[in-house]
């Protein structure tokens, strides 16, 4: 058995943001390492997510998935390597995804911890394009909108993680046009000249609804929503008979302390005949396996391209978070420790 470390730093949730969080709302603190208890392994995260939907877990409020609780470690997608293990079929040196992010060494249930394979993909890859938001992208795509040959797609939040995803997934899959907003020029170029989207637009540069329909002038018929607002009410006037937009997030009113005006235009809904359909990862678990299958064909010949955007040391944890809201990424925003 290696010699173990004796302590571990982990984020810890002090005080529940009002609108934007800022540090003074987290603390970094030590915690000690032990051995695994019967069925565990000890794990030394090497890179961990922070997501979007982590800021919803941060109000006290009855949601999908239970708040985070004060002054107790946070969560989310990690990836590591086995350091100790008392349970069968982990040995050390293994690699593993599981669900404790947001520490430098987890203790965690074998049953919560997944192999993966280092030569098959980059770790990093696991927490991002072949893990919960390349999922995201491929089922609220191909399943929540029934995306089908020819139709055209507006993805908000383009340059995102999951926005990424959809757009390069709609085109491979025969799409007649991929449109896509995002909040710098910079991104957009990314997404026209590296992603091959037809047509991206800077949604700060004038209305969301001028934009789109000039870059979409027969309309669209999916709209793949990350940000709500705004971006939805122009999706809404943009869609054709028949339309479906998937309501993945809506990042934009996440920080807002008022309750947010909807979409002033859903009357159209009726005449439209659209389908607005919410769209969570843990539904959709049944398509792993064709999803990895898939995607990974694509990432391997070239086809599926991503970007991730590093930000290293735990104790920068919270600053990639607050940028991540802010925008600051391209791809998927990932702390490595």
């Amino acid at each position: 058995m290696s010699v173990l470390p004796a302590s571990s730093r982990e984020w810890h949730l002090v005080a529940r943001p009002h609108g934007w969080p800022t540090p003074a709302d987290f603390a970094l603190r030590e915690t000690p390492v032990t051995e695994p208890a019967e069925g565990r392994v000890l794990v030394r995260n090497l890179h961990f997510s922070v997501d979007p939907y982590m800021r919803g877990r941060m109000n006290d409020v009855k949601s999908y998935i239970p708040p985070y609780l004060l002054d107790h470690p946070m969560d989310g997608g990690a990836v590591g390597e086995v350091i100790a293990s008392n349970a069968e079929g982990f040995a050390v040196g293994d690699h593993v995804l599981h669900g404790l992010g947001w520490r430098e060494y987890a203790d965690v249930p074998a049953r919560h911890a997944t192999k993966v394979d280092p030569a098959l993909a980059p770790l990093s890859a696991y927490l991002g394009v072949l893990g919960m938001t390349g999922l995201t992208a491929y089922a609220g795509l191909f399943d929540v909108a029934s995306f089908k040959e020819g139709d055209a797609v507006f993805v908000s939040g383009a340059a995102g993680a999951v926005g990424s995803q959809v757009g390069q997934m709609a085109r491979l899959r025969g799409a007649s046009r991929v449109i896509g907003s995002a909040g710098s020029d910079e991104k957009v170029k990314f997404l026209v000249e590296e992603l091959g989207f037809d047509a991206a637009f800077n949604y700060k540069n004038g209305p969301v609804k001028d934009q789109l329909r000039e870059a979409a002038p027969d309309g669209i018929d999916v709209y793949f929503d990350n940000v709500g607002g705004e971006h939805l009410e122009a999706a809404i006037s943009s869609l054709n008979v028949h339309g479906r937009a998937t309501i993945c997030g809506m990042i934009a009113q996440y920080n807002d302390t008022e309750p947010v005006a909807g979409p002033r235009n859903m009357a159209m809904i009726i005449g439209k005949r659209l389908r607005l359909q919410g769209v969570l990862v843990g539904d959709h678990y049944g398509l792993q396996q064709q999803f990895v299958q898939e995607v990974g064909g694509w990432l391997g010949s070239g086809e599926l391209k991503h970007r991730e955007t590093f930000v290293d040391g735990i104790e920068n944890g919270v600053d990639a978070f607050l940028g991540l809201l802010r925008g600051d990424n391209t791809g998927k925003m990932i702390v490595s420790v």
